[in-house]
């Protein structure tokens, strides 16, 4: 039964402070019994611990083993990718009534007691997305392949420019997200989703804190499926931010491309200008013009595009915080059941 209605309105005044651990795990037999062991089962200002195993399509009975150490298991029925893992994850972490949200890999490579470290500037209130930073310390970066960590850094500035602030690591998946954080999310990316959140996040102007640790840069247990084939990651990772930042931001997009356009197609305008006043013909090069013109059409074109984009922001921005507050009752009420 629904709870009465005069606690629809109370949505902040919890039985508890819960904290839900979650795990995307694709084949990850080797070390998941460890890691989920390993988690804290007490933190100082947590009342209650639970854990989330998404076993992405694993064939080597990663969700059994997650099972007998009681976590929650969301089954894909084959690999769907690291987003769509996350999203199914946050789905039922809303179904548990959390109130923090950490992610970590089921690999092994993080230190699970720095746990507490990332969940410590939510419980205070300083910060409402804190993200694990192999880079921000120079003493604590991992050992990896130069191109993987290259990779990275240029990962990490692109992000920083599209989003005006200033991040070492974006790529890293130990995370910790208040409810206000996790519930705002609206993911689309199924490879990864590790960008995504970024931008969503500082895009919404929620505080993001991130929090030096160390970690084993190679894997102990097999092979990462995200990073595996670094020039891959880069094509899907770069389409994935691109399409985020033509979402949130579509008249910078837009604009950019048009004035590359419009700069193109007043050159060559320009070009044949010049040659008329030099020779009063526009032969050999009167087809320059009709291309100069096209771009200068194309550049008017894009730019309109990119001011119809902008209003539609508006109303995603609207559609966003309503689906926000719908997630919160939707909680409430799973919690209150």
């Amino acid at each position: 039964m629904p709870p009465p209605v005069w606690r629809i309105y109370n949505l902040e005044c919890n039985d508890m402070n819960r904290l839900v651990i979650q795990l995307p795990a694709l084949n990850e037999a080797a070390s998941i019994e460890a890691v989920l062991k390993s988690l804290p089962t007490s933190l100082a200002g947590v009342d209650d611990i639970r854990m989330i195993v998404v076993d992405d399509g694993s064939t080597d009975g990663t969700g059994q083993i997650a099972a007998s150490c009681g976590a929650h298991v969301i089954r894909h029925a084959k690999p769907r990718g690291v987003g769509a893992a996350f999203r199914s994850g946050i789905r039922r972490a809303i179904e548990l009534g959390a109130d923090i949200l950490v992610t970590i890999d089921a690999d092994g490579q993080f230190a699970t007691d720095d746990v507490g470290r990332l969940v410590a500037p939510l419980l205070a209130g300083e910060a409402d997305f804190v993200t694990g930073s192999r880079f921000k310390d120079p003493a604590l970066a991992p050992q990896m392949p130069g191109v993987k960590r290259w990779g990275n850094d240029v990962i990490a500035c692109w992000i920083s420019r599209l989003t005006g602030q200033d991040f070492h690591d974006v790529s890293c998946g130990f995370r910790a997200y208040s409810k206000d954080a996790f519930l705002r999310l609206n993911l689309l990316g199924d490879f990864t989703y590790t960008h995504e959140v970024f931008m969503s996040l500082a895009y919404a102007g929620l505080r993001i804190e991130e929090i030096p640790i160390k970690v084993r840069g190679v894997r102990k247990h097999g092979k990462s499926r995200v990073a595996n084939n670094v020039w891959k990651y880069a094509w899907r990772a770069a389409g994935i931010i691109l399409g985020t930042y033509r979402d949130y931001r579509p008249l910078q997009f837009f604009g950019f491309m048009a004035l590359a356009m419009g700069l193109a197609g007043m050159a060559a305008i320009s070009f044949l200008g010049v040659h008329w006043i030099r020779t009063g013909a526009f032969f050999p090069y009167k087809a320059v013009g009709f291309v100069g013109g096209a771009f200068c059409g194309a550049a008017l074109l894009v730019y309109l595009i990119g001011l119809v984009a902008e209003m539609q922001v508006r109303l995603r921005n609207g559609l966003e915080d309503v689906m926000f507050r719908v997630r919160r009752l939707d909680q409430h009420f799973h919690r209150h059941d």
